[in-house]
């Protein structure tokens, strides 16, 4: 209960309002926006059916259409979730999260001092887990801030609230997290963002060269933290289950192609798990390594 509609204006007003709905019923009218999208031509319907057909060609036309479909409902749910989870009530969200997987290897190597690196792709519900690390853990997380600085605002108080601290992604944000890490702390990062030329390398992402960030790997190696992939699954009756899945060894691999191959090969596996849930509407492969042509319709505008 932080005040959203007070602080900012008609947006926090109607986050208010949304927040207010059973969440049930915010995700079915999210899951409704789903499935409009899927009717007529837009960017979230484009590309999430040419990324289908980059990353998962086995599948026929007829099953990679169906998928489309469910993941275009599932972006609309994650849409409904931010109020809920930015302007609603904590512990009654939380309440929904019906169990965890693999959070004993997290425990114990923070009671042993070690950091640990929670690698959060854009699968599941993760403004959820978000809130929940933040309940659980010292959690210091990187964030990329909009554009809005109405929306800024709504969304670090929101999810700062359970006690996470967001830094941004810059070289204050990334020297915040090492010093976190190398204390034994627990950090966040998004591994599934374009982290832009300077700050990654092309590695493979479902056979396809993405450019993957060296970040995590580069904190693994200095601060000798476990790495973890982290997501909140959506189950039915709306609520959720936690999953924490160690990355392999290789992630500390001295070549960044090496390392970050481990990576993306740890965010494939997951998004195996609920493919349905991750955010196939993202441009992964907007750059291309030089020479290599362009996998997105120029037409597409590109956003984040």
């Amino acid at each position: 209960m932080t005040g959203c509609a007070a602080k900012s204006g008609w947006l926090g007003i109607l986050m208010r309002a949304f927040a207010a709905l059973p969440l049930p019923m915010a995700h079915a009218a999210g899951a409704l926006l789903g499935r409009l999208a899927g009717l007529f031509p837009n960017r979230n319907r484009d590309v999430t059916r040419r990324n289908l057909e980059l990353c998962l060609p086995d599948l026929s036309p007829r099953e990679r259409r169906r998928l489309e479909h469910r993941s275009l409902i599932e972006t609309g749910k994650t849409l409904a979730e931010a109020p809920q989870t930015w302007c609603g009530d904590p512990e009654k969200i939380l309440s929904r999260v019906r169990g965890t997987s693999g959070e004993s290897a997290v425990r114990q190597a923070l009671s042993e001092g070690r950091g640990v690196i929670i690698a959060g792709p854009h699968l599941g519900a993760w403004e959820i887990i978000g809130l929940y690390l933040g309940a659980h853990y010292p959690i210091t997380s990187l964030y990329r801030p909009p554009d809005s600085p109405a929306l800024e605002e709504l969304m670090t108080t929101g999810r700062e609230r359970t006690g996470a601290r967001l830094v941004p992604t810059d070289a204050k944000g990334v020297r915040a997290l090492l010093k976190r890490v190398s204390k034994g702390e627990m950090v966040g990062i998004l591994p599934d963002q374009d982290p832009g030329y300077e700050a990654g390398v092309f590695a493979p992402f479902f056979g396809i060269p993405a450019l993957t960030m060296t970040l995590v790997p580069k904190l693994a190696a200095r601060s000798h933290a476990l790495v973890v992939i982290g997501f909140a699954e959506r189950l039915p009756e709306g609520s959720y289950h936690i999953h924490f899945v160690p990355v392999g060894d290789a992630i500390y691999d001295p070549d960044p192609a090496l390392s970050a191959t481990a990576l993306n090969h740890a965010v494939e596996q997951a998004v195996q798990r609920c493919p349905e849930q991750y955010q196939w509407s993202y441009k992964r492969f907007r750059r291309r390594p030089e020479g290599e042509p362009r996998l997105y319709d120029r037409r597409t505008p590109s956003h984040h």
